[in-house]
């Protein structure tokens, strides 16, 4: 079962095996977290929804969930039954590990605030569910936000493997405002995430608004803007300096191993993306 659905990405290497297989590991974890109430008390967001639910033409790693409403008290140590179980269905063995957090402010580099749950899923032997000659582990962080800001619209988006089910997803205006705080505010040096432009251009491309008021809400919330609002002037202020500073060349080779098709990267210039923000669609100003 595992190599039919992996052979239906028809991957070209290895890495590209592997990225399948962690994306059918991420639509397992969703299919065993679907069985319990965990979508009652919270939805799923960032790169990886985008790419399960909504079609993004890449790769994506993570789990990421906020939930509904504030709750210090939350834990994931119930749902994991239900993951292990679900994988052992399939004749995965997976275990579920607490990551540990070297950095103990209350927002770190990718934005792990103190009230992040933060767990690694771990899949050790992979060689006989996808037929490689090497036995390398994959390993899906999971995230959850408990104490989110709020103000972000969901829906029930459903998926069909390993069996039908309903997930809680944040809708696409509210994921492209999660994105946008990432690449304006992520707090690395001199680290650049291709991925948050590639996901930029892809929003863009699409027609998707970037909803405003969850962008503030998450800005504010970071401690990276004060005021209640922000105007379309201050927006494409803060968004025309990243583009200004950031380095497409170190852009380009963060993101490549992601891609299938890396000559789409070509056109990517600041002259490129000072343009393409020109199309950026904003709601909720």
């Amino acid at each position: 079962m595992i190599k039919d659905w992996i052979a239906a990405y028809q991957p070209a290497s290895e890495e590209e095996v592997l990225s399948a297989l962690r994306e059918i590991m991420q639509e397992i974890a969703l299919a065993g977290l679907s069985r319990t109430d965990f979508f009652d008390k919270a939805a799923f967001y960032g790169g990886t929804a985008l790419r399960i639910f909504y079609g993004l033409d890449r790769f994506s790693e993570d789990l990421d969930f906020s939930l509904l409403a504030s709750d210090p008290d939350f834990s994931l140590e119930p749902y994991f039954s239900a993951v292990i179980t679900e994988f052992e269905a399939t004749g995965m063995k997976v275990s579920i590990r607490e990551k540990d957090k070297k950095i103990k402010t209350s927002v770190e580099s990718a934005f792990l605030k103190s009230e992040t749950i933060w767990k690694e899923l771990v899949l050790e032997d992979i060689v006989k569910q996808a037929g490689l000659a090497s036995n390398k582990s994959i390993k899906i962080k999971i995230e959850v936000d408990c104490n989110p800001p709020l103000g972000f619209v969901t829906e029930e988006k459903l998926l069909l493997r390993p069996f039908s089910f309903y997930v809680k997803c944040f809708t696409r205006p509210g994921l492209f405002a999660g994105k946008m705080h990432a690449l304006l505010f992520r707090k690395w040096k001199n680290r650049v995430k291709g991925r948050d432009w590639y996901d930029l251009e892809w929003y863009i491309k699409k027609g998707i608004p970037l909803d405003m008021a969850h962008f503030v809400r998450r800005a504010r919330d970071t401690g990276d803007w004060q005021e209640e609002t922000m105007s379309r002037q201050q927006f494409f202020h803060l968004l025309h300096d990243k583009i200004n500073t950031v380095s497409f060349d170190k852009v380009k080779e963060d993101v490549v191993r992601f891609i299938q098709d890396e000559k789409s990267l070509e056109i990517w210039s600041k002259d490129y993306f000072m343009d393409l923000t020109e199309k950026l669609k904003l709601e909720n100003i």
